[in-house]
């Protein structure tokens, strides 16, 4: 699912981060030590954002959804993905801003469908 990120001009890399910072999946242009160095920092990152809160308004109404990184030769696009995870997009300069912030929401509402599961029932008895 996340190469789907990746199906618009100019979109580099993505990984799938985990609540905790590490990295759960990512797309195959990207190494695992590099997708791995990227799930720490922007673990970081999204922490930072959330604790700016506060910043615009009333806090219980401020719940983080992004992180946008501008460098000189592109972006970095930070989502929150469902279940404390989040999701890394990298695009380079000229990257269509609608169209990757769109895809993104799109792939993060399917990637919180499929990490979901239902409740499970313990296959083993208390008493047995």
């Amino acid at each position: 699912m996340l190469e789907d990120a990746l199906a618009i001009p100019h979109a580099l890399h993505a990984v799938l981060i985990s609540a905790d910072g590490l990295q759960m999946s990512r797309t195959a242009d990207i190494g695992r030590d590099e997708a791995d160095k990227v799930a720490a920092a922007v673990s970081g990152l999204q922490s930072l954002s959330r604790a700016v809160a506060f910043f615009c308004g009333d806090d219980s109404l401020n719940n983080w959804r992004q992180t946008l990184i501008e460098f000189d030769g592109g972006w970095v696009f930070l989502n929150a993905a469902g279940g404390g995870s989040f999701l890394a997009v990298a695009a380079s300069a000229d990257v269509d801003m609608g169209d990757i912030t769109y895809r993104m929401q799109q792939l993060v509402g399917r990637l919180g469908k499929a990490m979901s599961t239902g409740r499970r029932d313990d296959t083993v008895s208390a008493h047995d």
